[in-house]
């Protein structure tokens, strides 16, 4: 379904992001990526929407180059692509339906959404998505007034929302406790697994990784180590992605988040 072709990213600096990337992603996978931080894996995933230019090679999705695209042909592509971020990227003074309903406007006219003229079809998929990780209750809610944990899952359901393919999840659980964090992976894996949606995500947690990935890639230094089933994934195996051991590699990027 996704399908890297020597893929590589520079960015200004000169710093290598991606080295040479070839992968294939295939529908209905879980799929997350672990690695230290600066490893590539935001790079990696941020380019299959082109949140991230790559400077050389090709992305393809369903056979057809993301990479190349543009005008209306990139907005439709983009809008089979449901983007879930740390920080939520919520409207914080908009309510939870108004957040959600913001799937949408790539179905719609840009007067038409600023407007927020959604027809009652758009609004009640809403509210499917909403009860369907479990927050219809809030749908009328502000979205400050959320816990992270809540946020988390109506940037999920906004996704559903769009009715996107393909789920990105950047660190979606970095900024969350380890009881939240529960609750919003497997809100995920049971949406992966429902309704077959490709969902690929980024984690540090390697425990995480472990529990919900049907299948792990390694990355270091811009570079994919390690592709392989969760069973494949042994302590061995994380000791080479992370060049260290995993207590050392765990605390290099509490570290860093800590920054």
């Amino acid at each position: 379904m996704i399908e890297f072709k020597q893929v590589c990213k520079t960015y200004p600096n000169g710093v290598a992001g991606l080295k040479n990337i070839d992968l294939s992603i295939h529908k209905g996978e879980f799929l997350v990526i672990v690695g230290l931080s600066g490893a590539g894996k935001s790079t990696l995933l941020r380019s299959i929407n082109r949140l991230h230019e790559i400077t050389s090679g090709e992305i393809l999705i369903d056979g057809k180059s993301i990479t190349t695209a543009k005008g209306e042909k990139l907005r439709m592509m983009r809008r089979d692509i449901g983007m879930i971020f740390q920080s939520f990227n919520l409207v914080k003074r908009s309510t939870v339906l108004r957040n959600v309903l913001s799937g949408r406007v790539a179905y719609h006219s840009t007067l038409r959404t600023l407007l927020g003229m959604f027809p009652e079809k758009d609004v009640q998929l809403a509210l499917q998505a909403l009860e369907r990780v479990n927050i219809k209750e809030k749908a009328y809610t502000r979205a400050d007034q959320l816990s992270g944990g809540q946020q988390q899952r109506v940037s999920i359901a906004r996704a559903l929302a769009q009715e996107a393919k393909i789920i990105l999840a950047d660190e979606p659980v970095a900024s969350l406790d380890p009881l939240t964090t529960k609750q919003v992976m497997d809100d995920l894996k049971r949406i992966n697994q429902e309704l077959g949606i490709t969902t690929v995500v980024n984690l540090h947690d390697i425990d995480l990784a472990r529990e919900y990935a049907t299948r792990i890639i390694g990355m270091r230094a811009g570079e994919i180590v390690f592709d392989g089933t969760v069973q494949e994934a042994t302590d061995e195996t994380f000791m080479g992605i992370y060049g260290r051991s995993l207590r050392a590699a765990d605390n290099h990027d509490l570290e860093v988040s800590n920054l």
